[in-house]
């Protein structure tokens, strides 16, 4: 598998917005309106982008074997860095070596101490978090939605 991290600039609008608007996808993003249009794809690109130029780091358009495989990585969220991974479902099971690579990227060359993950209180199925280390540490409200907070420690070094 050759897997790319390219800004979300460098892919095509249309492969973002199909899968915003995935039913499988929509299913555990609670923040999403009811449809994703090119104008909601452009403000969304535009967010992230700031976030780049704010805070050196954001989400990646992640690139699996030439094809648009999905959107994550890294965002600020208070004081922390927050990963998320939104694959289409064309591409699940490949998540884990894109986990492994931003997870190498966040702990190495990024320096962070900790990243976190939210979930929606609907994704119950979540025992592959913890086998990665995740524990529980909180909940946050984000655009009036309720979000479990986990959070991954940096492994101690060798």
């Amino acid at each position: 598998m050759k897997l790319e991290f390219k800004r979300l600039t460098e892919v095509d609008k249309a492969d973002i917005i199909d899968l915003m608007n995935h039913p499988l996808v929509r299913r555990q993003m609670p923040l999403t309106s009811d449809h994703f249009s090119e104008a909601d794809c452009d403000g969304f690109i535009a967010g992230k982008e700031r976030l780049w130029s704010e805070h050196g780091y954001g989400p990646w358009a992640f690139v699996v074997d030439g094809a648009f495989a999905g959107w994550g990585g890294l965002q600020p969220e208070g004081d922390d860095a927050d990963l998320a991974l939104v694959l289409h479902p064309n591409f699940w099971g490949k998540g884990k070596p894109i986990y492994d690579e931003i997870i190498r990227r966040a702990f190495g060359e990024m320096g962070f101490e900790s990243v976190t993950i939210l979930f929606p209180p609907s994704r119950t199925r979540i025992k592959a978090i913890f086998r990665l280390g995740f524990q529980p540490d909180g909940e946050v409200e984000i655009g009036g939605e309720r979000f479990l907070c986990y959070r991954l420690h940096k492994p101690a070094a060798a």
